[in-house]
């Protein structure tokens, strides 16, 4: 016999609802970059045809532990987001702009899409 969740979640103490809420926000707070591409409904040749490489590098972008930020932010702008750098503490959260002027600081965008363009071709050599 199935139950629908909202009846189910009527039985719930507030405790336990405020645990399941928070259990819920950390899942989706922390998602891999495969993950986020999944959820996004988007293939990795999806992907790699924004990013105008090829499905392998889409590939070993999602599994690297290190890259550059320009090549991540170039990956998180291809489906749509927007990169944000935070600094978390004790007591708040602070925003990093300094890498902001990365992407923006050239006045013509093709300028700043082949400079992209070249740190992810960068980031494929270095992977190779």
């Amino acid at each position: 016999m199935t139950h629908k969740w909202k009846d189910i979640r009527r039985k719930l103490s507030p405790e336990r609802e405020a645990e399941t809420r928070s259990y819920v926000r950390s899942v989706v707070q922390a998602a891999t970059l495969n993950q986020l591409r999944e959820a996004r409904n988007l293939t990795q040749a999806n992907l790699a045809s924004v990013l105008g490489v090829n499905q392998g590098s889409v590939s070993k972008m999602e599994k690297r532990t290190d890259m550059y930020l320009s090549t991540l932010r170039s990956f998180i702008q291809a489906m749509g987001g927007q990169l944000q750098i935070k600094a978390v503490f004790p007591d708040g959260e602070v925003e990093i702009d300094q890498f902001k002027n990365v992407s923006n600081s050239a006045a013509d965008p093709e300028q700043a899409d082949n400079r992209n363009a070249n740190s992810v071709e960068s980031e494929q050599r270095l992977a190779s």
